[in-house]
């Protein structure tokens, strides 16, 4: 699985709400969604796409927590997380060095500090064992 991050300021900045980055034109935000189409359709094609999906805003989020005993609920954004997972892409494909190439076709070269991360799905408990 391959997992994009963002921050509630790069949603404000797609969306054109006010924040301390310049918000997206619309120009940007058709150029980047053609991107990712391209991008997954590529996947697809060579039959590495297994599912990829953006995930809502933050402000649509909750944490749930357990505490006495008793589920607590907080409303998102969280104050403590800059990033938060912003959506994912899951790939099947010939070797984890693969699915790091592919991941890499994810990262924003013009974003200093972009990055993605990538972890293996386990099909079962079993896979733990090291």
């Amino acid at each position: 699985m391959i997992m994009l991050y963002g921050s509630q300021r790069d949603y404000d900045a797609l969306t054109g709400r006010p924040s301390d980055r310049p918000a997206m034109s619309a120009e940007q935000v058709a150029a980047m969604h053609q991107h990712m189409e391209k991008f997954h359709q590529a996947l697809a094609e060579s039959g590495e796409l297994v599912d990829a999906r953006g995930l809502s805003e933050p402000v649509h989020a909750r944490r749930v927590r357990v505490q006495g005993g008793a589920p607590v609920v907080t409303d998102g954004p969280y104050a403590e997380t800059q990033e938060v997972l912003a959506g994912y892409t899951v790939v099947e494909c010939v070797s984890f060095d693969r699915a790091t190439e592919i991941a890499a076709g994810l990262v924003d070269p013009d974003t200093p500090g972009a990055y993605v991360d990538v972890r293996p799905v386990l099909d079962g408990v079993e896979d733990l064992a090291g």
